[in-house]
């Protein structure tokens, strides 16, 4: 089933959507996850079961399909739209739909959705499987851990018994020695720039001189470090 493309039919009218569910049916590679006949329904079942693809009515009872595109929690999945009525088309698109279908739906116009909607997902489920590869580190925050991207991590400041861990916009307070933690990352894109910091290569932005062997780091989170002037060469480096 995890293969297979995950999907919710959502449409006020329950011939119609039997319909499409037969015609999914009969084009194979589709999980019809849920159904239902109302946003609300929609939005609700949606926090509890994700899904990839939607296809869904505009016109219903309770608010039109757009409306749940505007209070959709989260993510958003592909959503194509099938409706009986021409004159939302530009709507849907300007709302990055991925289809415009109108019924009554041909097998062969759904199965052009279906490969454009595998398409996307293939891509999509790809970019999560090498983000899931990537090599991660464990980071215990009181008596919670998580798992932080070793490519996230901008910059790692050690401060009295403590270091500064930031990853893009987050920040980790953890105990632990800056030299046991610069080993840890294994990689040499990490550079101790200074006694007290160790950054990553690919987050500085600027390197300015500022005298006596010094140097201010810009970073790609706005952070600025001076580094020390012992470390002269390892910036150099960096430069070249």
């Amino acid at each position: 089933m995890a293969d297979l493309l995950q999907v919710a039919i959502v449409d006020d009218e329950p011939l119609a959507r039997a319909r499409l569910k037969r015609l999914l049916a009969k084009a194979g590679g589709v999980n019809v996850v849920f159904e239902c006949g109302d946003v609300d329904a929609l939005l609700e079942e949606a926090v509890k079961t994700p899904v990839e693809l939607v296809f869904l009515d505009i016109e219903m009872p309770g608010g039109d399909g757009f409306s749940a595109l505007r209070r959709w929690p989260g993510s958003r999945p592909q959503i194509a739209f099938v409706t009986a009525y021409e004159e939302h088309g530009v709507k849907a698109f300007d709302s990055r739909a991925l289809d415009y279908l109108l019924k009554p739906v041909s097998a062969a116009r759904l199965q052009d959705t279906l490969d454009r909607a595998n398409e996307v997902v293939a891509a999509a489920r790809e970019k999560a499987g090498e983000i899931s590869r990537a090599p991660q580190i464990s980071v215990t925050i009181g008596n919670r851990r998580d798992m932080v991207a070793i490519a996230d991590i901008d910059v790692v400041i050690a401060r009295r018994n403590y270091l500064e861990l930031h990853a893009g916009t987050r920040q980790y307070v953890i105990r632990r020695t800056l030299h046991d933690f610069h080993a840890s990352l294994k990689s040499a894109e990490f550079v101790r720039l200074h006694r007290s910091i160790v950054v990553r290569r690919g987050a500085i932005r600027a390197v300015k001189p500022i005298g006596s062997g010094r140097y201010q780091l810009e970073l790609r989170g706005g952070q600025r470090l001076q580094t020390g002037r012992n470390y002269r060469a390892l910036v150099q480096d960096i430069l070249t």
